[in-house]
């Protein structure tokens, strides 16, 4: 497995990761629970976001820049419903 393939599993995991925590606080029955969950939730963000900057700067999830055009489209079509 090259370092890409690893990177990206290890990008997947952290994803996964978020999501378990996530639910877990949500759904936690008590605050020593919740805050539990919170903080593991915040760990595991940072790690997702350390994994997803190195991947970026090596290339190996480029971004891309969103239409200035349809992100005003998108805020107009809320803002007139809200």
């Amino acid at each position: 497995m090259d370092d890409r393939n690893l990177m990206e599993n290890m990008l997947i995991l952290e994803k996964s990761a978020c999501d378990l925590y996530l639910h877990g606080a949500i759904e936690s029955s008590s605050a020593n629970v919740h805050s539990a969950f919170t903080g593991s939730l915040n760990d595991s963000l940072k790690m997702q976001d350390e994994i997803y900057l190195k991947m970026q700067a090596k290339g190996w999830y480029p971004g891309e820049q969103a239409d200035q055009n349809k992100i005003n489209g998108v805020k107009q079509k809320f803002s007139t419903n809200a």
